[in-house]
């Protein structure tokens, strides 16, 4: 029996296999409303097989957006059209997931698709913010704006945006809410010691700079329904001297079991330029990281990077490195990845595909 090709059950929510599509920006949102790329590119992965597809990175305010072209979750508008979306994405029988955050001191870029740099006020840019008002890479100011650090209660506020973006996701259909605490971004910037030199009550210790994400997952946890799953994505290492590592997430991890989280979605790096060349080559140690993460939280874990081989996928869930595996790109080379990994690892595949697709091709 193939241990990727099994069910999970977390809480009332089955997952039917443990392969599932990583949240990833298309930059395509208008307003922070998803289009018809969304529906198309997200249900064709629920089409493929996929037992969780995740929405990208989904801003809870406009100015926790990456980029103008990035998804939304501040109003009703973003919600229904995502309504359309997980509906079409569950009926495929897929998992539907979405991961909030707040971009954070990396916030008010041009998309990547146009190059990255930094947004002007007058070009309909913002200012970013940040534990301090360093800017994520001096060096480079044409891409990075300097950020506004945040006050307590600015903090406040921006937990209380999470808690609504959660409330619009249940509304929506969701069975999965992430909140992202990742690659720089607003919570990950106060969970390191490599940004937060904070003194105040959201900085200094391990519990000082835990505070924001702590709270932040409290509230939603609060609103989020017990039934349906709760995900928090880290960068379990920051693969760069004097920042997290393995070891610090597996307590981080406790605080958030604590607090009702479900899941760990096990990413690496991010928080400054210095780990980029880490990230590069370290990338395929990250499914071995979610392992230790998962023996020393006792909580199921999701593991990504440079997983594109249906025996390696297998092994990780066999080898109990992770509950779920996670694709990116190579999901979005083979949309119908489960198909054909189904078909390598012998198992029978007639029914991965949508019945549309599977009558055809067969097992």
């Amino acid at each position: 029996m193939s241990k990727l090709f099994s069910e999970l059950k977390i809480n009332n929510v089955v997952f039917r296999n443990r392969i599932g599509m990583s949240p990833m920006c298309q930059y395509v949102s208008v307003d922070g409303v998803a289009t018809d790329w969304h529906l198309v590119h997200l249900g064709a992965r629920a089409v493929g097989g996929a037992g969780l597809v995740m929405a990208e990175c989904t801003a809870v305010s406009p100015t926790g957006r990456i980029s103008n072209g990035c998804a939304g979750m501040w109003n009703e508008a973003q919600a229904e059209k995502a309504a359309q979306i997980v509906s079409f994405v569950k009926s495929y029988g897929a998992v539907a997931g979405i991961q909030i955050s707040h971009s954070g001191r990396k916030g008010s870029a041009a998309t990547a698709l146009e190059g990255g740099n930094h947004i002007a006020d007058e070009d309909g840019g913002w200012t970013p913010v940040g534990p301090t008002g360093d800017r994520f890479d001096p060096t480079e100011q044409r891409l990075w704006r300097e950020p506004h650090a945040l006050t307590v209660p600015e903090i406040h506020a921006i937990q209380d945006e999470f808690v609504a973006a959660a409330q619009r996701a249940c509304s929506a259909g969701y069975d999965l809410l992430e909140v992202h605490c990742a690659h720089g971004y607003l919570l990950h910037s106060f969970l390191t010691p490599l940004v937060n030199t904070r003194s105040d009550a959201y900085g200094g210790s391990p519990e000082g700079r835990a505070r924001f994400l702590l709270e932040t997952v409290e509230k939603v946890r609060a609103v989020w329904p017990a039934e349906r799953v709760l995900s928090v994505r880290l960068s379990v290492d920051d693969f760069a001297p004097n920042g997290l590592t393995v070891e610090d997430t597996g307590q981080i991890g406790g605080w958030l079991r604590e607090r009702g989280v479900d899941i760990l979605d096990c990413s690496a790096g991010g928080a400054v330029p210095e780990a980029r060349g880490a990230i590069n080559g370290r990338t395929p140690e990250q499914p071995d990281m979610a392992g230790d993460v998962r023996r020393s939280t006792q909580l199921p874990t999701m593991a990504v990077g440079a997983i594109t081989d249906p025996h390696q996928a297998e092994q990780i869930i066999a080898g109990g490195k992770a509950d779920i595996v996670l694709l990116g790109r190579e999901m979005m080379r083979s949309p119908h990845w489960p198909f054909a990994a189904a078909k390598t690892l012998g198992i029978d595949a007639r029914h991965v595909l949508a019945e549309q697709y599977g009558a055809f091709v067969g097992g």
